[in-house]
């Protein structure tokens, strides 16, 4: 049994019913199961007991980093023993090659890898080549392009105590694998020489190798730490007197995942000639002379480096020349590892589960499109061979075809995936904590943000949370700017005090406020008035209360961030959080107390159905969940949503009542950072800088000349103004080079750039 589940749970509500028909399916061989399980339900649970109960490798497939994030915590703890593996775009930063024909702009790839996530790809196809007890959360990263996972295992080199090799064979089979020779650093995927050692780190491990070596042969092989280069001691182990002792082996794989096989790379290359003449060809007969003399410097350039190196940037769009692919051929990539564990451990097949499936099943299915066109344009004006289409994502039905046995896991599952499952689905709406589904109150648009302001307050006197969605990243980051002035949020404050006051004073029968108990049909939002019967604390209080911290979320805060922005507003350093459709999904925060949709009577994508059944979910965590719309009508997206809540809130309600349950928040402990944050350079701290704080910095040109930096603009100057300012900047940043304030030094370079560049 190599999946062992370690928990101090046992399954309740009805997630028993739930894993069992789950277990019974994937024992069937259903190609389709569909599970809708409402938030806090403890969907991540079951899916581990069935991983459990039916012992099969899986691949879950989440639609966004945080989420993925969070699931491998999650089933890293369940799984102590297993090789549970994290798979994500390694991408701090990307932007794709690309060219406009319009502006004749060539746009160069140009990319940001995070090492760590480098690694924890890397250790992922290892495990699936070396255990067959692998778990591995994923992004759509997992349909991408990854080269053979047949060619990455053979591609690999055993290194054994006692072994007899000469010095030359080694370094030349490490160079071949990959790895880089580094005399001053050693970090992941490079080794280096010192006398008869080799300190080696294999690309996914968190501890290097040393390798004694004498006379053409290996004496010892030991763990060591990379930074300090201490020996770490191997887990004991108490030896079996009836096998004769074994000399201490290790397996290197390569350190990238593109690996060139010398025996067939001249066949490659060769190949890769043939159809670049027949490109050139193609290119000159229709009078391209210039698109045929680009295509033919740059992959000639590319070859080059291969043959000397092995590896060129962007190597993946000859993929399948080194691959032995067809023309049209789908990629290899992670699914197609998961199959070659199925071969050498010999089990039937593999599991995958698409967690949160309403949102990444049609990321999956989008993803080719978009792709192809890029690279069409490229071909088209002699940027890339024909043969870089073939570097791709997977297309749907391939996609289909390489997944024999899915659970689609949602609260909120599309027509499509039921339709998959035959129309079954398997109900998950109990919550082992006893929670219902959150109350919804509809609130006017008029005044949100000094109602919002109020509730936010409020709850940060009790110690709870705040989220916020808005419908534009701009909007999130201006309300976070707004929410952190504490002049206008005090102003705020008094404001609604008063007008409570008043209410207080001359209340109006015919002021009202919608919590759910009125028929969807009847909502008499023209009626409604935020203010009235909320004002929970004495007015004095809100006065006198401590302001919110407020920090925001979306695409653009960086992957690893992400997370421990969540894990701060748990701990306190965060009451609010303001994010657009990242707050939807996953996100496990029992502290929340309110969820507050903004504009929530703006049909679209945002503000649909689905969307907001998510939204609401997020505030399901703690018995005082809430919820507020803010809206000035009532859509058909709202009214499908909130019914579709009530009769969740229904079923939840009757089923604690019929065993005597008291609903209790969830109590769940914040996780431990999954990659330890470097420490903050100077250049990040700069970039954090808030706008006050870049406002405030003042330049001395001169004994008698100052200057605002930030005022600095170069539509407000003219072009004799600009000629005079570039050479005084130039000289205060040389000073402050010399001063070493690189900080500022950085600050006015970039402002230079930006009035060279007019």
């Amino acid at each position: 049994m190599p999946f062992q589940l370690a928990s101090n749970f046992q399954p309740t509500g009805d997630q028993p019913q739930a894993i069992e028909q789950l277990v019974k399916g994937v024992n069937a061989q259903k190609h389709s199961q569909v599970l809708l399980g409402v938030t806090g339900s403890g969907k991540t649970f079951t899916m581990a007991n069935v991983i459990a109960q039916t012992q099969k490798p899986t691949l879950v497939i989440a639609h966004n980093k945080t989420l993925a994030a969070q699931l491998y915590q999650e089933f890293r703890d369940f799984f102590p023993t297993s090789a549970v593996s994290y798979f994500v775009s390694y991408y701090d930063y990307y932007q794709p090659e690309a060219y406009i024909p319009s502006s004749d702009t060539y746009i160069e790839k140009e990319a940001t890898i995070n090492d760590e996530i480098d690694k924890l790809r890397l250790a992922t196809t290892t495990n699936l080549l070396t255990r067959p007890d692998v778990i591995v959360v994923a992004s759509v990263s997992c349909i991408y392009n990854l080269g053979s996972p047949v060619e990455y295992g053979r591609y690999l080199m055993e290194l054994i105590e006692g072994e007899l090799i000469s010095r030359e064979a080694l370094l030349l089979n490490l160079s071949n694998l990959q790895y880089e020779r580094s005399d001053d650093d050693l970090r992941r995927g490079t080794y280096r020489l010192r006398g008869d050692v080799i300190q080696l780190w294999p690309a996914y491990e968190d501890t290097a190798l040393r390798l004694d070596t004498l006379e053409n042969k290996i004496i010892s092989i030991d763990r060591i730490d990379p930074v300090t280069g201490s020996k770490i001691a191997e887990p004991a182990t108490t030896p079996d007197p009836n096998q004769p002792s074994r000399a201490k082996r290790y397996v290197l794989y390569p350190a990238k995942h593109y690996v060139v096989n010398p025996k067939t790379q001249a066949e490659s290359l060769a190949e890769i000639r043939h159809d670049l003449q027949t490109r050139v060809a193609e290119l000159k007969a229709q009078n391209r002379v210039v698109e045929a003399y680009r295509l033919e410097q740059k992959v000639n350039y590319d070859l080059e480096m291969i043959q000397e190196f092995g590896f060129v940037n962007g190597i993946e769009n000859y993929s399948r020349h080194f691959d032995g692919r067809k023309p049209g051929d789908p990629p290899f990539t992670l699914l197609d590892y998961f199959w070659e564990n199925v071969r050498l451990f010999d089990t039937d097949s593999f599991l995958t589960i698409i967690d949160e499936s309403h949102i990444t099943v049609p990321q999956v299915r989008g993803m080719h499109n978009g792709d192809r066109a890029r690279k069409e344009t490229l071909i088209e004006y002699g940027f890339r061979l024909p043969s870089a289409l073939d570097n791709r994502p997977l297309q749907f039905h391939e996609f289909q075809a390489k997944t024999n046995q899915v659970v689609y896991v949602s609260a909120t599952p599309n027509d499509w995936e039921i339709s998959q499952a035959g129309g079954e689905v398997v109900e998950q709406l109990i919550r082992p904590t006893g929670l219902i589904d959150p109350p919804v109150e509809l609130r006017p648009i008029t005044g949100q943000i000094e109602d919002l302001i109020v509730e936010i307050v409020k709850r940060k006197q009790r110690g709870q949370r705040v989220l916020v969605t808005t419908l534009t990243k701009r909007m999130a980051e201006a309300l976070t700017e707004y929410l952190n002035d504490a002049d206008k949020v005090r102003e705020l404050i008094a404001q609604a005090v008063t007008k409570q006051q008043e209410l207080d004073s001359h209340p109006d029968p015919d002021r009202t406020l919608f919590t759910g108990d009125l028929p969807v049909e009847s909502m008499p939002i023209d009626k409604i008035d935020p203010m009235y019967h909320t004002a929970a604390v004495p007015t004095s209080d809100l006065l006198e209360a401590e302001l919110p911290k407020v920090a925001y979320l979306h695409s653009d805060v960086e992957t690893l961030e992400r997370s421990d922005i969540l894990a701060d507003l748990r701990r306190g350093v965060y009451d609010v959080v303001v994010g657009i459709n990242l707050l939807r999904e996953g996100l496990d925060l029992p502290e929340v107390t309110l969820v507050a949709i903004l504009d929530a009577d703006k049909e679209g994508f945002l503000r649909s159905t689905t969307s907001m059944i998510q939204t609401m979910g997020r505030a399901a965590r703690h018995v005082e969940g809430q919820v507020i719309m803010y809206a000035d009508r009532l859509t058909g997206s709202m009214k499908l949503a909130i019914a579709e809540t009530y009769r969740r809130r229904g079923i939840q309600v009757a089923y604690n009542q019929e065993h005597g349950i008291t609903p209790q928040t969830i109590s769940k402990p914040i996780r431990e950072r999954m990659i330890e944050k470097p420490p903050e350079d100077e250049a990040a701290k700069l970039a954090k800088l808030t706008q006050k704080e870049r406002s405030a910095l003042v330049l001395n040109l001169s004994k008698h000349e100052q200057i605002d930096l930030a005022e600095i603009s170069p539509d407000t100057l003219t072009p004799a103004e600009v000629t005079q300012l570039i050479p005084k900047l130039r000289r205060r940043m040389k000073q402050a080079a010399n001063d070493m304030d690189f900080e500022l030094a950085a600050l006015i370079r970039d402002k230079v750039q930006e009035l060279d560049g007019v």
